[in-house]
Order: C-alpha cells, then structure tokens, then sequence
C-alpha cells in the first residue's frame, strides 16, 4: 500500500540506506548555513534576485522539455552527454552568479520541479521529487556558494570589495591573502568553480535517484555496477560542461554590471 504513487520500500536490494541519505541532506544544509554565514553568502533574497531565480528556472524547464528534447532526437542516447542536463546546468549557473546566495541553488529547483510537475509529470511520487531535486542538485550548488561566498566565479560585490578591504586594514591581511583562490584570476576561478559544479550534478541521477529515490518510491533492485559506470561515463562531459558554464556566466554577470 502506498501513498501518492509511493511505495515506501526502504528494503530493496541495493538500496542506500535512508540513514545515509538524511544524514548527507542535513549535514549539507547545516554546513550551508554555517560556512555561509562566515564567507558572506547567506543573505536574504530581494525581489530582484526572486526574479532572477524564477526566470532561470523557467528556461531551465524550456530547455528540458522543449528545446533540449528537440535538440535530442539527433543525438543518439548515451551515458557519456545530455543535452537535458547541459541547458539546465548553465541556466541555474547564471542565475547563481547573478545571485550569489545560499539559496539560490534550492529554491530554482523548487521552481523547477513545480513547473516540470505542472507542464509534464503530474504530482504522483509527490513530495520525493521536490526533495530530490532541491537537496541534491540545488544543495551541491549552494554549498559551492557557501565556500565562495559571493565571490563565486570570481565576482565581487562593490559591498563584498569594501568589507574584505576593511578586514585587512584592521589586521586581517593574513587571512585573505593566505586563500590562493584570492590570488587566482577571475576567470581561471570562474571555469574552477563551474567544473566543481558540473561534476556534483553529474551525481544525483545515478546515485541519489537510482540508488535510493527510485527503489524507494517503487521497488526493484539497485545496480551498483551501472550506478558506477553511469558517473565515470558522464563526468567526461560534466567537466567541459561545467568550465564552459561558469566562464559565460561570469561574462554575463559583469555584462549585467553585477
């Protein structure tokens, strides 16, 4: 018996134990907020950033459904490319360096889970995949921002610029100047940090999804063997992808004039 399509199998052979997947989401959201507070990252969202986050959803759903599910079907199916996932990852890395909070990452994929449910997939499974899609993606993307703070993809705020150039002018040169990322130029920390990102969404589906999600919700029996060879196939292309996307998205940004 089950509720909204899902079957509660936490048994299944294979299955990650939910142990493992609560303690990985709540370990992920304390850090965010810790180590956001400390770099500068967290802050409240204003209308300006909902804005942001809301349009880069939307496209991100455009993209998958629409224009990425054209592009599609003259690429033959592999492990090894997804046209899916390369418009959505570059969609929400814009957003991100448009925003630069702890936040973004989940709250875009809330939005996007909704549209995707409302346009294509219905509500069954319900809330599974808002979990899913905000504390795996969304929350790799904002613990990247937490590290960063808002000087993710080399950007800084003329409000980050001043409170780190007052920092050391009271005595905390060492700290700034001992962070190698400080030092590093924009660019070079932009493609840096997009192909960390990159490379942690390469995890979700095959980990989180098939591994736990989807045995969870119906059954079945978990292969490891496929799980592993799904990353070492994907994260090939998750690195370009990643690189490519956080140097646009730092060329968009300053374009912008963020």
């Amino acid at each position: 018996m089950g509720f909204n399509g899902i079957s509660g199998v936490l048994s299944a052979p294979g299955e990650i134990p939910w142990e493992l997947v609560l303690l990985f989401f709540g370990a992920g959201l304390v850090f965010i907020f810790i180590w956001g507070k400390r770099t500068g990252g967290l802050a409240k969202f204003t209308t300006v950033d909902l804005i942001y986050i809301g349009i880069g959803a939307a496209f991100a759903v455009v993209w998958e459904f629409y224009i990425g599910a054209f592009l599609g079907k003259f690429i033959p199916s592999n492990p090894f490319f997804g046209v899916g996932y390369t418009g959505r990852l570059i969609a929400l890395l814009i957003v991100a360096g448009l925003v630069r909070k702890v936040g973004v990452g989940m709250v875009a994929m809330f939005i996007f889970n909704l549209l995707s449910d409302l346009i294509s997939y219905g509500f069954s499974g319900e809330p599974m995949y808002f979990m899913y899609e905000m504390l795996t993606y969304g929350l790799m993307m904002d613990i990247v921002i937490a590290l960063a703070g808002k000087n993710i993809f080399g950007l800084r705020s003329s409000s980050r610029k001043s409170s780190l150039n007052k920092g050391t002018s009271i005595g905390n040169e060492n700290a700034v100047s001992s962070n190698v990322f400080s030092r590093m130029p924009g660019v070079y920390l932009a493609a840096i940090e997009g192909l960390v990102i990159g490379v942690l969404w390469a995890i979700p589906e095959p980990v989180f999804y098939s591994g736990f999600i989807a045995p969870f919700l119906y059954g079945g029996v978990v292969d490891w063997a496929a799980i592993i060879f799904g990353i070492l196939a994907f994260i090939p292309s998750a690195l370009i992808i990643g690189a490519i996307g956080g140097v646009i998205t730092r060329r968009i940004v300053r374009a912008v004039g963020l």
